[in-house]
């Protein structure tokens, strides 16, 4: 076919499908081969492919946090070892400074070439694309069981650090080289045989997305799958610079419980059709885990952007081109090495989101926390993030009982979870009048209650446990969450937004989730 600088629209809407359809196949590759509770079962993963630059092309609808930050990992591999990238390698990578988002979430890369050199000294072909998984380890390391610490003050107390290892070689897994990673560290990782499990599902998965992209070369030729692929970035960022026409000037300043604060201001150049974000005058770098790696940040940034748009696109690197993110080096939103920034990620994040809707005036705030809540000990480790409410909009209420906005995962099922840990799940239920009142009300949280029945170490990590998450426009705030522990004796222990405990047998933990602020006055 002749390719032309003006896309068909069938074929456009075709590739489009094609490209996400791909990702898609990835990640139930990922989920049916993986050993984790995390990813089979929570589906904390993330797959995507990228163009010979490494930026994003498609994605599977997955987790946002992680969609919006993998090009910064893909891109820290072309930058690091191009001249030495071949047919048959995969990487791994969870560097909070390189595009990671926290050591938890560690990314399988694999470069996808089409054929490789005929002779030992032919120069090494340069791969066309690039496929990504992201999973959520249930265990990296760390001071506390699920490397999901409440009180880390550098990122060495949060676990393993890969930074563009090498994981597969020209088709041979290095397994030795990986669990000798796993294990060599100060805090090591407590259960590598399920790491390493688990990798070689993402393995398996990249495989699926790079026999998928041969597919689409072979049946529409290479110039054709690459010359679509940017067609499908210029469709993206259209899209987006559509959304940015009908949009507002704003700032807002959002509180987080610790005291730091998130600073944007959001302005809208009408003649390029394109927005600036400036976090200019957000608190400096913290010495808690709320730090957001600047990937983390765009991530949130394009997100917002992302659910402006009315047309169904691929969340990609055009979406981002319209925008202009100013992050200061050394705040919060892009802190220098080696920061904590467990908690960044999951919980600065929802924060980032709640403030640019705020600025821009769409949306109330939702829960604005993920409610993090890990468990262990030696033999066993778990992760789960835990529904609240969403906020309000101009002419929606919010939702109850929903993960908001950078988590997509689900929960497990009371029977995994019973079967797989020593625990019981005592009750599960929404939290009634928790969502901030007004024209339209925002959504209610829940209460969860887990019952241990041996001796583990708990974390929580979580937001708005002291301030509210806000309402707009007269809207009334939603009600803050609470963590505490009711021991076997009965007595009641209150834990602040972050906090680690051990539990006993017969020892409940209770979380309360925050409900999502109102948007306008109520008749």
């Amino acid at each position: 076919m002749n390719t032309t600088s003006q896309p068909d629209p069938v074929r456009l809407e075709i590739f489009k499908n094609l490209y996400q359809f791909n990702a898609e196949q990835m990640g139930i590759v990922l989920q049916n081969t993986a050993a984790s509770v995390n990813i089979k079962e929570r589906l904390d993963f993330s797959c995507a492919i990228f163009d010979q630059s490494g930026l994003l092309v498609a994605n599977a609808p997955h987790i946002p946090v992680h969609l919006g930050s993998m090009s910064e990992s893909v891109r820290s591999l072309i930058n690091d070892k191009a001249d030495t990238l071949k047919a048959g390698n995969v990487y791994l990578s969870n560097n909070p400074y390189n595009g990671g988002t926290h050591l938890p979430d560690v990314t399988a890369i694999t470069p996808v070439f089409l054929n490789s050199p005929t002779t030992p000294h032919s120069p090494l072909p340069t791969p066309l694309f690039y496929v990504a998984s992201r999973g959520h380890q249930a265990d990296i390391g760390g001071i506390t069981p699920g490397s999901m610490p409440s009180n880390s003050t550098t990122v060495e107390e949060e676990g393993i650090l890969f930074d563009n290892f090498l994981l597969v070689e020209e088709g041979n897994f290095r397994e030795t080289q990986v669990r000798e990673l796993l294990l060599n560290h100060r805090y090591p990782a407590r259960n590598p045989d399920q790491n390493i499990a688990d990798f070689k599902a993402q393995i398996a998965a990249n495989e699926r997305g790079a026999q998928e992209l041969r597919k689409m070369v072979a049946q529409y030729g290479l110039d054709t799958v690459q010359t679509y692929m940017k067609f499908v970035q210029d469709n993206a960022e259209e899209a987006v610079r559509r959304a940015i026409d009908v949009l507002k000037d704003g700032s807002f300043t959002y509180q987080m419980d610790s005291g730091a604060q998130i600073q944007v201001k959001v302005t809208i150049h009408r003649e390029t059709r394109s927005a600036t974000i400036d976090f200019t005058g957000t608190s400096q770098q913290l010495n808690s885990n709320f730090n957001a790696p600047k990937a983390v940040t765009q991530a949130a940034v394009l997100y917002v952007f992302r659910t402006l748009v009315d047309d169904n696109i691929p969340l990609n690197a055009g979406c981002l081109n319209p925008l202009e993110i100013i992050v200061p080096e050394g705040c919060m939103l892009n802190p220098t090495y080696p920061a904590a920034v467990v908690a960044g990620n999951v919980e600065t994040s929802q924060a980032i989101v709640d403030a640019l809707y705020g600025a821009l005036g769409v949306m109330s705030a939702s829960q604005g926390t993920m409610n993090n809540f890990t468990f262990g000990n030696q033999r066993y480790q778990y992760y789960e993030t835990i529904c609240g409410g969403s906020g309000a909009g101009v002419n929606f209420d919010g939702t109850d009982a929903v993960q908001t906005h950078m988590t997509n995962s689900r929960l497990t099922d009371p029977e995994v979870l019973e079967t797989r840990y020593p625990v019981l799940l005592e009750s599960f239920s929404l939290r009634p009048n928790s969502g901030g009142k007004g024209k339209h009300s925002g959504g209610n949280g829940v209460i969860r209650r887990i019952k241990f029945l041996e001796n583990m170490t708990a974390n929580i990590l979580s937001n708005h446990r002291s301030v509210a998450p806000f309402g707009l426009n007269g809207g009334g705030v939603g009600l803050i969450g609470r963590n505490w522990v009711q021991r076997r004796d009965g007595s009641q222990e209150n834990l602040d937004s972050t906090g680690t405990v051990e539990m006993q047998p017969g020892d409940v933990f209770v979380i309360e989730t925050p409900g999502g602020g109102g948007f306008g006055n109520k008749m």
